[in-house]
């Protein structure tokens, strides 16, 4: 079987192919290169939303612990109210 792959010429500045360069290893393209960069940057997207997900469970949990702790002094209270105002 026989794949066609097309392609694509960018224009890239000095100061850009430069960068591309120093994140060269050995003989890799500047299609790998950006490659692993946007596997890299995938991964940091998804590793930020996991540490969002636990950063908003915990704050779930000490919001019912706070109200649970409420609750409990709520029923301390006497929240019996008196028609003079006091």
């Amino acid at each position: 079987m026989h794949y066609s792959y097309m392609v694509t010429t960018i224009q890239l500045n000095e100061n850009v192919k430069s960068e591309l360069d120093k994140l060269k290893s050995n003989k890799e393209t500047y299609e790998q290169v950006i490659l692993n960069l946007m596997k890299t940057a995938q991964e940091c997207k998804m590793n930020q939303e996991e540490l969002l997900i636990e950063g908003y469970k915990e704050m779930a949990e000490d919001s019912l612990r706070i109200c649970k702790e409420f609750e409990h002094s709520d029923s301390d209270i006497d929240w019996e109210w008196n028609d003079n105002g006091n």
